[in-house]
């Protein structure tokens, strides 16, 4: 009896090591006297002791930085950059039995491949291009990752460092864009504000007495500043439309004083009143 009890005891603890219990995101690939049979999981299940043997696959997506490499863009720049690579087993038999080490192996074909597809582009194109390069790395890297079991969600350039120098031109450039820009915009201004004017000029000469009414206005603008002198021209035209409304005697007190202005206009000099015209206005 003791050796029944022995053998009853034996047996059951080599069916209670045998039993896993497999959890959602593992799977277990079974080698049955050295032979890969399957994969099993999730959830309870039974694995021979001593006739067969398993390894545990991980099948949550994994974060694998890609260390900073240096590169040669295509417009020779030297730059450094850093990426990060997103990648999960789907087969895990491949996994398992294709290569011997796969988030190693994905490692390196991520920090080649890194290398390799930056040295295409130029500096500009690496700046402003990001989401294009991404891709790019992503299809290259999980096309020879695809043997192995193993998807490549997506990589992500995520630093970019360049030399001081390269940095300092590019802040000129930067600058110069930016005071191009501003002196577009203050030419579209003053174009506009030319146009304006022209229109306003035009629409001031088909109405008489509007270049009057204007000055006038200006007059009681500026008058409320503090200004010590204030000095507006009068056009001669509103002397010779006056002098058409003028009594005759009024006219004959003004006539000294216009031909001075008119003469002073044509000769381009300063006005000088004699005292005789004075007392004659």
């Amino acid at each position: 009896m003791e050796f029944f009890g022995i053998i009853f005891f034996l047996a059951l603890g080599y069916v209670l090591s045998g039993i896993k219990f497999i959890k959602e995101y593992d799977r277990l690939v079974i080698f049955t006297l050295g032979k890969a049979t399957g994969v099993i999981g999730p959830g309870p299940s039974f694995v021979w002791p001593i006739a067969q043997a398993h390894k545990k696959v991980d099948l949550r997506v994994i974060t694998m930085s890609i260390p900073m490499q240096e590169i040669i863009t295509k417009d020779n720049v030297s730059a450094k950059t850093a990426a990060v690579c997103f990648f999960q087993v789907v087969d895990p038999f491949k996994a398992v039995t294709k290569v011997e080490d796969p988030f190693t192996a994905t490692s390196q074909i991520a920090q080649t491949t890194l290398r390799s597809v930056l040295g295409q582009h130029e500096l500009d194109e690496l700046l402003t291009e990001r989401d294009a390069i991404n891709q790019k790395l992503s299809a290259i890297i999980d096309r020879q990752t695809e043997g192995w079991g193993i998807k490549v969600n997506s990589v992500e350039v995520k630093d970019v460092e360049i030399p001081e120098s390269m940095q300092r031109a590019m802040a000129r450039q930067a600058e110069a864009e930016r005071e191009r820009r501003a002196k577009i915009v203050a030419a579209d201004g003053e174009l506009q504000a030319a146009e304006k004017l022209s229109q306003a000029a035009i629409k001031i000469s088909q109405a008489p007495g509007a270049m009057q009414l204007r000055q006038l206005q200006t007059m009681v603008e500026v008058s409320a500043e503090n200004n010590s002198t204030i000095i507006f021209p009068i056009p001669i035209e509103l002397f010779e439309h006056g002098k058409r409304r003028f009594p005759a005697g009024i006219e004959k007190m003004v006539e000294p004083i216009v031909n001075t202005i008119q003469t002073a206009q044509n000769q381009g000099t300063k006005i000088d009143l004699s005292a005789t015209e004075k007392e004659e206005a």
